[in-house]
């Protein structure tokens, strides 16, 4: 649910705030396209394997409520959409990188632990 959506009176912790911005399966996924370069609907569907055109319509209309993403429409026949980030989208960058590293170097040491069973043996 996007940022849209919540009471403004109920206070939030700041990092429950960009986690309703961001959360879910497929806004971080979406972001990450985003970041690359600007997409039309069909491109960004094409990106994200496995989600279906109602999602990504709804996740794409939140983010757009949320400032994040910005929907540009051409008055040409067809019309032509495409989508990008906002400032306040860009802004996440930095987030999104840090949550990159720190998940990469989470892999790194969830392998490299001996597993329980082999822990278990050694007692």
């Amino acid at each position: 649910m996007g940022l849209a959506h919540v009471n403004p009176e109920r206070p939030t912790c700041p990092v429950e705030t960009t986690l309703r911005a961001i959360g879910g399966r497929w806004k971080v996924l979406i972001l990450r396209e985003l970041f690359q370069e600007v997409k039309r609907f069909n491109q960004l569907h094409r990106a994200l394997d496995g989600i279906t055109q109602k999602m990504l319509t709804q996740q794409l209309r939140e983010m757009e409520a949320d400032g994040l993403v910005l929907r540009t429409v051409y008055p040409q026949v067809p019309p032509k959409v495409e989508y990008s980030l906002t400032e306040l989208g860009r802004s996440l960058k930095p987030i999104l990188d840090a949550m990159h590293d720190w998940g990469e170097q989470f892999f790194e040491r969830r392998h490299s632990l001996p597993t329980r069973s082999t822990s278990a043996e050694s007692r």
